[in-house]
C-alpha cells in the first residue's frame, strides 16, 4: 500500500529523478534516492512541511535535486526505473537512507560528519545520506 497519494505522472516523474540522480549506483542506489525523496513528501519537519506530493519534492526551489537543472532528467521514464519508484512510494526502505532527507554524491571524498547541520547516516558507493537529528519530530 502506498505511502503517499500520488499519480501516474507522479511515479514517472519520481522514476526519472531516481534515474537521473543515481543509475550510475545501480537499482539499490536508485532505490535509495526514491527513499530520500518520499521521506520528503512524509516529513513535516525543517524545509519539508509544505512539501506534500512527490511533484513539489521534485521541483522544490530552493533545496531541491540538481538533476531537474539537466536534459538527462527529462527522458522518458523507463518501466524498469517505474518499478523501483512504485517500491519506494509502496514504503520500502534501504539503509542507509531509511530515514534519510538529503544525501550528496562525494566521488571519491570521505562523507562530512553532518551536512547542514544533520548527521551522517552512512554512504551507499558516492553518495553520503544524511537523516535529521530528531527524526522523531519529523514523521
Amino acid at each position: 500500500m502506498a505511502v503517499v497519494k500520488h499519480t501516474e505522472a507522479e511515479v514517472k516523474l519520481l522514476a526519472r529523478l531516481m534515474r537521473a540522480e543515481a543509475e550510475s549506483e545501480g537499482q539499490l542506489g536508485m532505490l535509495m534516492v526514491g527513499n530520500v525523496g518520499i521521506n520528503r513528501v512524509r516529513a513535516q519537519c525543517l524545509d519539508f512541511v509544505d512539501i506534500n506530493t512527490i511533484e513539489r519534492m521534485v521541483f522544490q526551489s530552493p533545496g531541491g535535486f540538481e538533476a531537474t537543472q539537466y536534459g538527462y532528467f527529462y527522458q522518458a521514464a523507463r518501466s524498469q526505473d517505474i518499478a523501483l519508484a512504485r517500491r519506494v512510494i509502496n514504503g520500502e526502505r534501504f539503509t542507509p537512507a531509511t530515514y534519510s532527507l538529503w544525501f550528496y554524491n562525494a566521488y571519491e571524498d570521505d562523507c562530512m560528519p553532518t551536512w547542514w547541520g544533520q548527521y551522517n547516516s552512512g554512504r551507499y558507493k558516492a553518495h553520503c545520506f544524511y537523516s535529521p537529528n530528531d527524526q522523531e519530530s519529523c514523521y
